[in-house]
């Protein structure tokens, strides 16, 4: 359209010959109008270019009588310029002249305006006559479809339209403002939209792509803990500790693997690409634990933790850990920007343990994934998560919404530290299990007027506690392990023996000579009593009266449960009992005083349930990786399915029925009702069984019968005489229960010290 060599001279006389300022002036309007010109029509052809987002095909402008006439227009405009522009420049700079001059520039400035008052409709119309040239490509396929498959289509491309930017990401997968870059992204990288057509879809980019299975391996057992070890890292005290008490337990954990190796014959075990992710150590929660290990702070978290990751490790599979959030994002895939965009491509790990802080941080960085991806989540829980309050809609509708919870997970997906929560599964951890030698040695070498007090931190012996402890002092030489830096606490009474806060192989010598290990009624359910009775102690505990829950107690309040804790440590109350665990009031001085005479009368060997061995914790990790795969709900069954188990009020499943395939077997299944107010985890306990999630789905299955979304479902109602069903598998709830019910409870069998399994679950 231009002539460049023209402008060129023109530019370059006006350089060598002196002008008007005048003239300087309207040449400078010129030559910016000329750019604007140039600017406006180069965007028209260049900008509107689909096919350069790799989100849209290439569309070529195609010429026509009406486009090549505008563009004629336009180039005769440019070249009167240009050539009133070289008179000019040749015009004498005399003095004589320059009314004629001025004249001839006010016309130039006009001339100039009018041609610029042009361009943008000239503009206009060249976009018309591209939107005409391309009618039949791209720009139709980018209508938003109104499928009623997609029905938050339309909405979600509105919200693009004005967000896009937000995020970094969404240009990280080729997003460019167009609704082309919207629906594809919207279409292949969510799921919002339906697929377009005209799409090369045989390789989609993103998550959707279906991952070519790789062949399975099988997991071999591990002994040696040195790839672990550098895989735990340092920086942290909190690590430091958790390495220790990986080296100090090595040798029981090669151990119980050959027994276990042996036990289950050698038979195939999948290898699994497991990620770890500790969110309470990461510096995004505040990490709060790290600094207060030397200071007498809570380990019970760490030690649990350094059990699982020994226990992953051993049991063979692919562990990957991450004790930060950019070492989540790297293993994840994780899309640069702020996390709302799904995942790069398929999920690289088969399972994922976190805790909450980690789930709340894999919400920040998965976006969408984190829905698509959930069933493959397990989450460290110590204190358990209910059915009533996982469920999000459902808790914030009945007042069970808290801090905590509200994920929509299968409950079984929540793994506690007790098993106090059958709704979830019981992971667990292990105290260090002696040999017959050490245990004569600590039989012969106890002290019998020796305790040592359960407390590390100086505010846990602040009020109420002088009275029962002075009772204590009268039978028995007291010991503490109290932290402290230069000066005694004052809270700790002149009479008690302080040790300071001890190692633990130290603080192990001292239980082992000790008699008593008494608790203050806090921390709740931790480690320590079961390492002291495993040690040989006799475990003293408050009662509480009346118990302490959510509903009058500071420490349980928000927790995602209604649970009332009856003592400082209910397992120990329910699953050891006497006469290694003995569980008074404290307020009842004749009580208290009864109760430290008999345990002074009383001699117990060292105890440790098999289920905090080694061996019991591979055992039960084991299974649930190997057989807890699907958490699905699943399909109703209909027929007569149950018939009386003898010399019980249980029914079992019919042996003429073709049992389906689950886990646990349906040849564990003990069913029960339940009295009015009794939950079903009481139910199933009466009878000497545990109650179990996964077999609702096998009696909540008449479709005759009414259904209804209520935590408390399966049940019978003692008012209106009927049975209820329950509308959604998430609130299926052994903890449930209410004076206006009387429960139908899925109870199953169990081994021989270890809870969390069945007889057949192996």
């Amino acid at each position: 359209i231009l002539n460049a060599s023209m402008f060129f001279t023109l530019l370059v006389s006006s350089c060598l010959f002196p002008l008007h300022p005048s003239l300087i002036f309207v040449v400078g309007i010129g030559f910016f109008s000329l750019c604007f010109l140039m600017t406006s029509l180069g965007g028209q052809f260049s900008a509107k270019r689909l096919g350069d987002s790799p989100f849209t095909i290439r569309t070529e402008v195609l010429g026509g009588v009406e486009s090549r006439g505008v563009l004629r227009k336009i180039s005769d405009m440019l070249e009167v310029i240009l050539k009133r522009m070289d008179t000019l420049s040749k015009l004498d700079n005399t003095s004589t002249t320059d009314a004629r001059r001025l004249d001839e520039l006010t016309g130039l400035v006009e001339r100039i305006q009018a041609i610029a008052q042009n361009v943008s409709n000239m503009a206009i119309r060249v976009e018309q006559i591209l939107q005409n040239s391309i009618v039949d490509g791209t720009s139709s396929q980018c209508e938003v479809p109104r499928d009623p498959r997609f029905p938050e289509c339309p909405g979600k491309v509105d919200w693009m339209r004005a967000r896009w930017t937000s995020d970094p990401c969404y240009a990280f997968y080729g997003v460019d403002g167009s609704d082309c870059s919207f629906l594809i992204y919207l279409s292949e990288v969510e799921w919002f939209c339906p697929p377009l057509a005209w799409r090369n879809n045989s390789s989609p980019p993103t998550q959707l792509t279906h991952q070519t299975k790789a062949p399975k391996r099988q997991a071999a057992f591990r002994t040696d803990l040195s790839v672990l070890l550098d895989q735990v890292g340092t920086g942290k005290e909190s690590l430091s500790f958790m390495k220790r008490r990986i080296r100090r337990l090595a040798q029981q954990w090669a151990t119980a693997a050959n027994r276990l190796d042996s036990k289950l014959e050698q038979r195939w075990r999948d290898q699994k690409k497991i990620l770890v992710h500790v969110g309470f150590l990461t510096e995004e929660s505040g990490d709060v634990f790290s600094p207060k290990v030397l200071k007498g702070g809570p380990l019970g978290e760490m030690v649990q933790w350094a059990d699982i990751l020994t226990a992953l490790h051993v049991l063979g599979h692919n562990l990957k850990i991450s004790m930060s959030v950019k070492e989540l994002q790297g293993f994840l895939g994780v899309p640069p920007g702020r996390g709302s965009c799904p995942l790069t491509g398929p999920l690289p790990f088969d399972l994922i343990y976190t805790d909450y802080h980690g789930l709340q941080q894999m919400k920040q960085h998965m976006g969408l994934s984190l829905k698509k991806h959930k069933c493959h989540i397990r989450v460290i829980d110590t204190f358990g998560t209910e059915p009533a309050y996982n469920h999000e809609e459902y808790a914030t509708l009945h007042g069970y919404r808290t801090n905590w919870g509200y994920w929509n997970l299968n409950a079984r997906q929540y793994m506690t530290m007790f098993p106090h929560t059958p709704d979830n599964s019981f992971m667990g951890f292990v105290s260090e299990e002696l040999n017959e030698t050490e245990k004569r040695s600590i039989q012969q070498n106890k002290v019998n007027n020796m305790a040592v007090v359960y407390g590390k931190e100086a505010s846990m012996w602040k009020q109420g506690k002088e009275g029962f402890l002075q009772i204590l002092h009268q039978y028995m030489e007291v010991h503490g392990t109290v932290y402290y830096e230069t000066q005694r606490p004052p809270e700790v009474p002149a009479f008690v023996k302080n040790h300071g806060l001890l190692p633990q192989h130290e603080l192990q010598q001292l239980l082992r000579k000790a008699k008593l290990f008494i608790g203050f009624g806090f921390p709740y359910e931790g480690p320590a009593p079961l390492e002291a009775i495993a040690n040989g102690c006799i475990f003293l505990q408050p009662k509480f009266h009346p118990p302490h829950s959510s509903l009058n107690h500071e420490f349980f309040r928000g927790k995602p449960t209604s649970r009332e804790v009856s003592s400082q440590h209910p397992y120990a109350e329910q699953y050891i009992g006497k006469p290694h665990v003995m569980t008074v009031d404290y307020n009842n001085s004749l009580e208290f005083d009864s109760a430290i005479r008999e345990i002074m009368r009383t001699k117990v060997e060292p105890y440790l349930p098999y289920e905090y061995t080694c061996e019991g914790m591979l055992e039960r990790v084991h299974a649930y990786i190997q057989h807890q795969v699907s958490l699905s709900g699943g399909n109703r069954i209909t027929g007569p399915l149950f018939v009386p188990l003898p010399n019980s009020t249980a029914l079992v499943w019919a042996s003429n029925v073709t049992a389906p395939v689950a886990w646990p077997p349906l040849s564990s299944l003990r069913l029960l009702v339940s009295q009015e107010s009794q939950s079903c985890v009481e139910a199933c306990q009466s009878a000497g069984f545990i109650c179990e999630p996964a077999h609702f789905r096998f009696i909540n299955n008449k479709e005759v019968v009414d259904s209804e979304i209520n935590h408390i479902l399966p049940a019978f109602s003692v008012m209106r005489r009927e049975c209820g069903l329950q509308r959604d598998p998430l609130l299926f709830s052994c903890a449930g229960h209410s004076p206006k019910y009387r429960r139908l409870c899925p109870c199953r069998d169990l081994r021989q010290g270890q809870v969390a399994l069945c007889r057949d679950c192996l």
